[in-house]
């Protein structure tokens, strides 16, 4: 292998965060199922995170709706909320694009 493919491979393996050995063995089989291990598991783990961010973000919007409810008056942070909301929400497409076109 030359210099610079043996660089090419650990950059890889770094941006991966696997060893150079593992990116080999995993993009020789991902030829079966187009997607490594390792971009599977990043991308399950990403979902996961965003489920939690939604998870919170939702429990805030319901604490403003009764707020809301309670006084007539929008909270301040709805706003930036409802912001969240969407920013979560395309995370999530995003996440789920990466996994289907593995």
């Amino acid at each position: 292998m030359t210099p610079e493919e043996e660089a090419v491979l650990l950059r890889l393996a770094l941006a991966q965060e696997v060893t150079v050995p593992r990116l080999l063995v995993e993009s020789a089989l991902a030829s079966e199922t187009g997607e490594t291990a390792t971009e599977r598991r990043n991308a399950i783990a990403e979902l996961f995170r965003a489920h939690r961010l939604l998870a919170a973000i939702s429990n805030n919007v319901n604490q403003m709706a009764k707020a809301t409810n309670a006084t007539g008056e929008v909270q301040e942070d709805l706003v930036e909320t409802l912001r969240a909301v969407r920013r979560t929400a395309g995370r999530i497409d995003e996440a789920i694009d990466g996994l289907s076109l593995s």
